[in-house]
């Protein structure tokens, strides 16, 4: 007898993004879900039975509009998000994606050449744009208007904005009188969710598409990796803050070890919900994947609206975060915040960079800010969907110092479990763990980028051998611990010898006069290039290039952290540093200014 089975609904069950939406829905209908702060300082809370139901009506609204789903191997129509952080974005990602659509969020920070190129080269169909970024469109609108056919209008207010771009619908007319509940397709796991582009900071923005399946098992292994590291936490806040309550541990004992007392009130002081603050733009792969993971964990989700420091402060202390991601410039513009002081900033327990290396001397002015933070550090880039090396500690390193423990924070990290990464020389072959051989790091895994959108070329020169080639230097240590040097182009080659412009940085970092530093080479007669440092001193700091000179000398030179001849032969202050729309250093433009950069810095040797 034949009996009959379901694998679509058994051993294989599709891995959809529409799992992650329902979850919080059906467990935690009633809580705050999503708050959004908008520039003029007002709140608007959803519950997440109130954001599924507008999401809903969203996606019966798109379906109105045309949009297509795709199939494994043919996308879906793109749907183009010119917007900043909010309640309605994730409401567009989940509508988008859940119906089969691709999620195409645009860098409105990318010069208008380039965001005009990813726009036409993604063919997005319908442009959903923010009030504030409707000026920026009406400047592209000639250029783009015979790709898409569709604009939406994003708005706090009501009525219809002054504008020639055409056909206009405004968001909250469009969801309005549609039906609150949505028959989501059983889609199939590798139908394309989302689209995003390289910051073309090498050349024309290249495009990479991702899966419902390769974007489900992103989240749940970083979800499971966050399980592991939050009891290392839980540890390390308790003895934080018995050591800060030392009298009333001291008391406890005395009164006869009243140890239940004492457990129960501290347990108080850790958070029941993570509350994450995203501050990085859901424009920038989609800010890391926090619309996914976010969600999936039922975390209460806080946008802020554009980045002040002012902004995160206030928000923090209201909504009362314990999570954010920053690039290191955005830790840098926190602590260097005059008013930081005047914000109850005490639940706030984690950060999270990206974007650039984050140096120790970064890290540890930041704990000395916020008592409880612990930040820490990765690795990723558009073509692995955010993160794919975490600098998470082993074990065995719950029990030393803390100074030391931050050194491995900092580092580049380890890869989680899903991804594959080696570290290989010129002759493809792994380099030797002695934390000083420079290769190339390679990655392979789940979430890896399958190939460039409509473009076989790079999708070959990338994948090499079984491995995708980032581009990226690095070495590797004793303990197996990756460390990034450099991207292959941005590396200093003087003579015979490579330097590793990241190394540089990070120890420039430590200086406590010190708020940012980089490094790029100056061509020379003799040796090719020489390194030029460009430093931003902490506000009010009294420091001179002979003390940087020195710093690097004596922290470096003498402690055999860096060679003689990695010193700078050049050392510039700058009031502000040349950086990308991701907050990276931006080499090319200060390349591209040399002159001018050489003509206020102080040679020194």
């Amino acid at each position: 007898m034949q009996v009959k089975t379901y694998p679509e609904f058994s051993s294989r069950y599709p891995l959809l993004l529409t799992s992650f939406m329902h979850r919080p829905v059906r467990l935690y209908p009633e809580d705050i879900g999503v708050v959004y702060r908008n520039e003029a300082g007002e709140y608007f809370r959803f519950t997440w039975r109130e954001w599924y139901k507008r999401t809903c009506k969203l996606a019966h609204a798109l379906k109105e509009l045309g949009v297509k789903p795709g199939k494994p191997g043919e996308p879906g129509d793109r749907i183009g998000a010119m917007a900043l952080n909010s309640h309605r974005h994730l409401e567009l990602i989940y509508a988008g994606t859940c119906i089969g659509a691709v999620s195409h969020p645009i860098n409105v920070v990318l010069s208008r050449e380039h965001m005009v190129h990813t726009i036409n080269h993604a063919e997005d169909k319908i442009i959903f744009v923010d009030e504030t970024i409707l000026p920026l469109l009406d400047l592209i609108y000639d250029q783009i208007k015979s790709t898409v056919k569709a604009f939406v209008y994003m708005s706090d207010r009501p009525g219809r904005p002054q504008t020639r771009v055409e056909p206009l619908y405004l968001y909250e007319d469009l969801i309005a009188g549609q039906p609150e509940d949505f028959e989501w397709p059983l889609l199939d796991e590798d139908t394309y969710a989302a689209l995003y582009y390289t910051t073309g900071t090498t050349g024309i923005p290249k495009g990479v598409m991702f899966t419902h399946r390769q974007l489900y098992l992103q989240s749940i292994h970083l979800l499971a990796l966050g399980g592991m590291a939050v009891a290392n936490t839980m540890i390390e806040m308790i003895e934080t803050i018995m050591t800060s309550r030392a009298d009333t541990v001291d008391k406890v004992i005395t009164d006869g070890g009243r140890w239940q007392e004492l457990l129960t009130a501290l347990v108080k002081d850790i958070p029941r919900v993570n509350v994450p603050l995203v501050n990085i733009p859901l424009f920038h792969i989609h800010g890391w994947g926090s619309p996914w993971y976010s969600v999936a964990s039922a975390s209460k989700i806080v946008f802020p609206g554009r980045f002040s420091p002012q902004a995160f402060c206030e928000i923090v202390q209201t909504e009362h975060v314990t999570s954010a991601a920053l690039v290191p410039t955005m830790l840098a513009m926190l602590i260097e915040y005059e008013d930081l002081k005047k914000y109850d900033l005490s639940s706030l327990r984690t950060i999270g960079t990206g974007g650039a290396a984050l140096p120790l001397g970064l890290k540890a002015k930041a704990e000395k800010v916020f008592p409880f933070l612990r930040a820490g550090s990765g690795y990723g880039m558009t073509e692995t969907a955010g993160p794919a090396i975490l600098a998470t500690l082993k074990r065995y390193m719950l029990d030393w110092p803390k100074e030391k423990q931050d050194e491995v924070r900092v580092k580049t990290g380890l890869a989680p479990l899903g991804i594959e990464v080696q570290v290989v020389g010129e002759d493809g072959k792994p380099v030797p763990h002695d934390n000083e051989t420079l290769g190339e790091i390679v990655l392979r895994g789940h979430w890896i980028l399958e190939q460039y959108y409509k473009d076989p070329e790079k999708t070959q020169t990338a994948w090499r051998d079984g491995w995708f080639h980032t581009g990226d230097m690095a070495k590797v240590d004793q303990e197996g611990y990756i460390i990034i040097a450099d991207r292959i182009t941005d590396v200093i080659r003087s003579g015979a010898e490579m330097v590793p412009t990241v190394l540089l940085e990070n120890l420039t970092a430590t200086c406590d006069q010190v708020l940012e530093a980089t490094f790029v080479g100056v061509p020379d007669e003799k040796w090719g290039e020489r390194p030029m440092a460009l430093v931003k001193p902490v506000p009010g700091a009294s420091v001179t290039e002979d003390d940087i000179y020195r710093f690097l000398q004596v922290e470096g030179v003498d402690k055999g952290k860096i060679t003689k001849w990695m010193l700078p032969d050049y050392i510039a202050f700058c009031d502000a540093i040349p950086k990308t729309s991701v907050g990276k250093y931006d080499k090319i433009a200060i390349r591209r200014n040399l002159s001018e950069f050489l003509s206020r810095a102080k040679k020194m040797r």
